[in-house]
């Protein structure tokens, strides 16, 4: 095992000094996370999210206050009431984000990138969606594999909590990372993982360049929007739609060229929106406003 400093080069932690929120779960990944980011010379505050969604999550929470107690770092504990049900991931997920505020450090890995590509690719996703985590100070382990973060914990004798619901079946992500992944490097004969980074890394840089494009495209000016390449026009409308930090589906953004091109006089799109047409002009409107 290496010594933690050796992985700090492939680490994109803030820099010293920096007082940092980093999510503990008590896994390998976030134990690792924390014990890296001190290493950096953050300084460090551990939040736990207890989601009260199994017998064991007790455990976990003693488990990551021991590991913030014995590392020296703040630590507090924020209970958020999850029942069982649809779209589990997806609400866990966002109590998460919710409870530890927009700038906490997380510890996503490499691996967790590429189950992320493969879950967007599954999806339909775009070039945005398969660019998948987003590097930087807020996944600052994401170069590292999820064998590096247990192999340092082991290391550092630091105790790791094991959550059974990464094995859960029912859950998609669980069944990429221990079905389809395994197939894949059985199919390639290799690593695929580091494939899924390395299109990533290409998808985003490509990804960034379109966005940059389509910034100089005003998508309310009716003429601008057609006049531009199709892909940019689209990437213009979503960005102009984006509310509640979600960006219209496809078939929404269809229907908004729909009424630019004036096959239709509106639109209605997901979360409570209307689009109209106003001269020269498109209008974005709140279902069930009035207009004239």
């Amino acid at each position: 095992m290496s010594d933690p400093v050796d992985l700090l080069a492939r680490c994109t932690f803030p820099s010293a000094g920096t007082a940092v929120v980093c999510g503990l779960s008590g896994g390998a990944d976030s134990t690792a996370l924390v014990a890296l980011a001190i290493r950096a010379g953050c300084d460090v505050d551990a939040v736990h999210v207890h989601h009260g969604l199994r017998p064991g999550a007790d455990d976990d929470a003693e488990i990551a206050a021991r590991t913030a107690d014995r590392l020296g770092v703040g630590f507090r504990m924020v209970h958020v009431g999850l029942d069982d049900g649809p779209n589990l991931e997806a609400r866990a997920r966002a109590a998460r984000r919710q409870a530890l505020g927009p700038d906490a450090l997380t510890g996503h890995t490499a691996d967790d990138q590429a189950e992320t590509l493969l879950l967007a690719l599954l999806r339909g996703s775009g070039a945005t969606g398969l660019s998948a985590i987003d590097p930087g100070p807020r996944h600052p382990i994401l170069a590292l594999r999820r064998s590096e973060t247990v192999a340092l914990c082991r290391h550092l004798d630091l105790p790791v909590a094991d959550d059974p619901t990464n094995d859960d079946p029912r859950f998609r992500r669980n069944r990429i990372r221990h079905e389809l992944l395994p197939l894949l490097d059985d199919i390639a004969q290799r690593d695929v993982t580091v494939l899924l980074e390395r299109t990533a890394t290409l998808l985003r840089d490509d990804d960034r360049l379109l966005g940059d494009l389509a910034a100089s495209i005003d998508a309310t000016k009716i003429d601008e929007l057609l006049a531009a390449p199709a892909p940019l026009a689209a990437r213009a409308v979503r960005r102009w739609l984006e509310y509640d930090g979600y960006p219209p589906d496809a078939a929404g953004i269809a229907r908004v060229f729909a009424v630019a091109r004036g096959e239709a006089a509106a639109c209605e799109l997901a979360g409570g929106h209307r689009v109209e047409r106003r001269g020269d002009r498109l209008v974005l409107f709140p279902t069930g406003s009035a207009t004239r």
